[in-house]
């Protein structure tokens, strides 16, 4: 199973170094997001889950979960840049 890593999904592809000051803008953003946010990014990116399997999970439509994935994910990355 390839795990899809948050970072390929919100990076700068533009700046591919990876350093431990990216980690920090990481952590710091995702205080901001909401429980089910980071719910859903910790079973997407964290542990590999596919988005039916979260669906499946959290009790949420699989459309609700690519919604709220692409949200958490925007909301890091403006808070990343």
């Amino acid at each position: 199973m390839d795990n899809v890593r948050i970072m390929d999904q919100i990076s700068d592809t533009e700046n591919t170094d990876e350093n431990f000051l990216e980690v920090i803008a990481l952590k710091d953003a995702l205080i901001k997001l909401n429980p089910r946010e980071k719910e859903i990014l910790t079973l997407r990116y964290f542990i590999g889950k596919t988005q039916m399997e979260v669906s499946d999970e959290v009790g949420i439509s699989q459309a609700q979960v690519s919604r709220l994935e692409k949200n958490a994910l925007e909301i890091i990355r403006k808070n990343i840049t």
